[in-house]
């Protein structure tokens, strides 16, 4: 009689062995799934950020006159009347991908739109950057990545 006693204490550890082991799973998908996300988001910021740094040197470029200038407002990029001809440098303002929302901290040279950048404070996962983008070296969080204009080949 005192075995079967014992064989039930035993069964009741195994019940929360398995429980405990299955919490540590959860756990450790939970932490893959958001590394995951936020690398993804990483990615849709560098092609967002490279959109609004080509729209800024397309509004430049496309100054009418002798001054060119950078847009007063983000929204100038979506519809800039200033010629003759209707231009669109960009087809729509961007979410931030880190934030979920247009909230973009403006980079500004006097009243004009130069640049932008998130205001996340999440270290990126990316750390080696060529080309436009090699500001963003050593960068401690994706508020350090400016997308500047001039930085794509187009007059500063």
């Amino acid at each position: 009689m005192r075995t079967g006693k014992r064989q039930r204490g035993f069964g009741y550890l195994m019940v929360l062995f398995a429980i405990a082991a299955l919490g540590l799973l959860a756990a450790t998908a939970g932490q893959v799934w958001h590394t995951s996300a936020q690398r993804a988001r990483e990615v849709e910021l560098l092609f967002v950020g490279q959109q609004y740094r080509q729209a800024l040197d397309s509004y430049y470029a496309s100054s009418v006159g002798g001054v060119k200038q950078y847009p007063a407002q983000l929204e100038d990029l979506l519809d800039d009347h200033r010629s003759q001809v209707r231009l669109r440098h960009l087809r729509r303002l961007y979410a931030d991908p880190m934030t979920g929302r247009v909230d973009w901290v403006l980079v500004t040279a006097g009243e004009r739109i130069v640049g932008l950048h998130s205001r996340s404070q999440l270290h990126p996962f990316k750390r080696h950057f060529e080309g436009a983008d090699e500001a963003f070296n050593g960068a401690d969080s994706y508020a350090q990545w400016v997308f500047r204009a001039g930085t794509t080949g187009g007059d500063p």
